[in-house]
């Protein structure tokens, strides 16, 4: 697709002037990093703060009287447990109990739900939506161009943040949320990210992005020598597989399950959801494939897509592999039967043509340290 067909969202001019690589990110013209490069990105996430434009995110909003009864319907976890303020990880099944989509369910009121869908997928996502809406009593707006969403995310993230809002962040628990101002502009700060940091998502109105991204960037004193730095792609990529969270179309796609992906903690099998049955089947047959976590043993990258292989036998295929830049060592997701998803064992990775050895290791592979 060429750089004028792409989808832009809007800090676009921003991540140019800024010196950001763009590429074509599924449709949209993204920064994959920027001149510090992705090691420095990455680790200044991890040590004090780093910055990433989420705008291009799709928003749903679900309003009306059966807003939950509708949206449980639809997704795997219990939105009937969800509290005013609150958020939670979730998925979009078919029948056959694959992935439409993972997204965050934000509860306003019982009458008011806020979906977040990935980019690539959200026109899906919306078709979907829409079309199962039934007789259920809701309005349903498809909103992604209104809004600008930017992610500050890492253990100084919170003191950046709170300079320029008089909410109080220490009151929003993990995956809790609010309405307020940031920099005076309305908002809602959530405390969630992509990153396995602490840290908060703020979404706004579009046309204040630029606003928002420059406040932050100098709150967090952007240019001096450790001071925040804007983040692309590849550094959120880095971060949420050392977190060994799943992205959609390489962890969960709609060739793959929630529990062959080890997401069994967001179905909650008792709700009535599209795919329920069949992930109640699976889980009484028991699983034939499961996502594991590996570290490599010998020395290479196993990189996306690369072949696993068992006793020389081809087994599975890495879902998310790359160097892990704070941990320093090469480690990747895959899918392997059942029988062998067990800690310790071992593995090899078609890397380039040779058999690399790899072990299975617990997930995830970073975990912060929690104040």
């Amino acid at each position: 697709m060429s750089d004028s067909n792409l989808k832009k969202t809007p800090l676009n001019e921003v991540h140019r002037k800024l010196g950001g690589k763009m590429v074509d990110f599924g449709g949209w013209d993204m920064p994959v990093q920027y001149s510090a490069g992705t090691m420095k990105e990455h680790l200044r996430t991890r040590e004090f703060a780093g910055l990433f434009d989420v705008s291009h995110m799709g928003e749903i909003h679900v309003d009306g009287r059966d807003a939950i009864p509708f949206v449980n319907s639809l997704t795997t976890n219990n939105v009937e447990k969800l509290v005013d303020g609150q958020a939670h990880y979730s998925a979009l099944t078919y029948e056959n109990g694959t992935v439409v989509d993972d997204l965050l369910i934000y509860r306003f009121n019982a009458e008011k739900l806020f979906l977040v869908v990935n980019a690539g997928t959200q026109d899906k996502d919306w078709e979907w939506i829409q079309s199962h809406r039934g007789n259920h009593d809701v309005d349903l707006r498809h909103a992604s161009v209104e809004y600008c969403q930017i992610a500050i995310q890492g253990p100084k993230a919170k003191g950046i943040l709170q300079t320029l809002t008089d909410t109080n962040l220490d009151e929003i628990k993990y995956y809790h949320f609010n309405n307020g101002e940031v920099d005076g502009v309305p908002s809602i700060i959530s405390r969630t990210g992509y990153t396995g940091e602490d840290g908060f998502e703020v979404y706004a109105d579009a046309d204040k992005a630029e606003q928002l991204w420059s406040a932050m960037l100098d709150a967090g004193e952007f240019g001096q020598e450790n001071g925040i730095l804007p983040c692309g792609l590849a550094a959120r990529n880095t971060l949420r597989l050392e977190s060994a969270m799943s992205l959609y179309g390489h962890e969960i796609s709609d060739t793959i399950t929630p529990l062959e992906a080890n997401l069994g903690w967001i179905c909650k099998l008792k709700t009535d959801f599209i795919g329920r049955d069949a992930l109640k089947r699976q889980k009484a047959e028991g699983l034939k494939r499961k996502l594991v976590g590996f570290e490599m043993t010998d020395r290479g990258i196993a990189r996306d897509d690369f072949d696993v292989y068992i006793n020389d036998e081809k087994v599975g295929s890495v879902t998310s592999g790359s160097h892990a830049p704070y941990l320093k060592k090469s480690i990747g997701l895959a899918f392997v039967p059942a029988e062998f998803a067990n800690i310790g064992q071992e593995i090899k990775i078609d890397v380039r043509g040779k058999h690399l050895a790899a072990e299975i290791v617990p997930t995830p592979f970073y975990k912060r340290e929690k104040n």
